[in-house]
């Protein structure tokens, strides 16, 4: 790939699909500010097409699923909002020999320079997120279980990549 761009989205949970089974806590639903809700974190190609997702808890910050999601994967390029800006990761990012493209934190001590030409493509993750949303099944979560959850947001991202 020649970048890959990573941002999350945060994901209403009806009430028929609270309580699934083992409880909330293994279907990656939390109770959040605006209630409970379910993370969807995107990793999408230089095309806007999607190449992975992680279904984390609404609460859970977006950093947290990272890892596995771009494990496994070349990229040249990392693009993602100020979210992901935490020093490991960028670390991590350019011992794998990616070019880190994540505008630094106001309150960062040290700040540290990012390609804005290049962190205007972050507008494509942004673009798959709100097609994605016009499917009511993703747009509205009313699946118990993740793997239900999961099977609608493949089927709408096969859709979407068709059209």
């Amino acid at each position: 790939m020649e970048y890959a761009v990573i941002d999350g989205s945060i994901v209403k949970v009806h009430r028929h699909g609270q309580g699934g089974k083992r409880g909330t806590l293994n279907q990656a639903i939390g109770k959040s500010k605006g209630g409970i809700t379910t993370k969807i974190l995107t990793l999408v190609d230089a095309l806007g097409n999607l190449v992975g997702f992680r279904l984390l808890p609404g609460q859970r910050h977006d950093i947290c699923g990272v890892e596995p999601l771009i494990r496994d994967r070349e990229f040249g390029a990392l693009l993602a909002d100020k979210a992901f800006d935490a020093d490991w990761w960028v670390k991590d990012l350019t011992e794998w020999g990616s070019k880190v493209v994540i505008p630094p934190r106001s309150n960062r001590k040290a700040t540290r320079e990012y390609d804005k030409e290049m962190y205007k493509w972050r507008h494509l993750v942004e673009n798959f997120f709100c097609r994605l949303r016009e499917f009511k099944k993703v747009a509205m979560r009313a699946e118990k279980t993740d793997t239900s959850f999961s099977a609608n947001i493949y089927l709408a991202a096969t859709v979407i990549a068709l059209r």
